[in-house]
């Protein structure tokens, strides 16, 4: 039997929409745990909350607590280019915490962790293969993760141009990094909800939307792979 994770940041009224009395709900501390249970899996969905910081202890806590086999988030953010719309989703190949910066102490690039090689923290390539082959058309993309909710359409701008990312959330770069501390694989699917001349507003007016696509997409992956 799997036990596979799933972070939700701010998306959870998606999750209990979707899933409604099939869940069971568990309480550690600030964080609820839903437990479902599949066929041959049982999926643990935690509420994080916004943010870094939440998302790597929630993160922890799915380790810790349900020994998970795969960790997966999904969830809305916003776009950094025109190419991605609204309502588009992606699969995240690689992430930068573009508001990591040490470089005063030590003259390391902006957004770079000194036990990485380089600024990028790479997805589990093998996960993102099986997401890949069972939904071929959506794009791989970089993510530029931090603790700001980016609105401006310069500063997005500025995110693509520093970096080559494509969108940018508040989880990510957590999600990656506590995958690979504890050598759990991940996969992160992204639902634009704001386009790069949007903001505050159109990422609440689509973010039912996004969350619920997102989650469809994870759903279909556990029960392809999983059940």
């Amino acid at each position: 039997m799997k036990h596979i994770g799933v972070l939700v940041a701010v998306e959870i009224g998606s999750v209990l929409e979707k899933y409604k009395d099939k869940l069971r709900e568990e309480k550690h501390a600030l964080f609820s745990v839903y437990a479902l249970q599949k066929e041959n899996a049982t999926l643990y969905f935690v509420h994080s909350g916004a943010g870094e910081i939440r998302a790597a202890a929630a993160a922890q806590l799915l380790v810790d607590k349900y020994d998970i086999d795969l960790l997966i988030n999904f969830g809305v953010v916003g776009a950094l280019t025109k190419d991605f719309k609204s309502a588009q989703t992606c699969f995240a190949k690689r992430v930068v915490h573009y508001d990591f910066d040490t470089s005063a102490a030590d003259n390391c690039e902006v957004g770079r962790y000194n036990d990485y090689p380089e600024v990028f923290l790479h997805t589990s390539a093998d996960i993102l293969e099986k997401a890949s082959r069972l939904y071929p058309d959506i794009p791989l993309v970089t993510v530029a993760s931090g603790d700001k909710f980016i609105a401006d359409e310069a500063q997005k701008q500025k995110l693509h141009e520093d970096f080559s990312a494509d969108i940018c959330d508040m989880e990510s770069a957590a999600v990656v990094l506590i995958s690979d501390m504890n050598s759990v694989p991940n996969l992160l699917i992204k639902t634009v909800a704001d386009s790069v001349t949007g903001g505050a507003a159109e990422f609440r007016a689509r973010f039912s939307e996004g969350a619920e696509i997102a989650l469809k997409i994870a759903d279909d992956f556990c029960n392809q792979n999983y059940s």
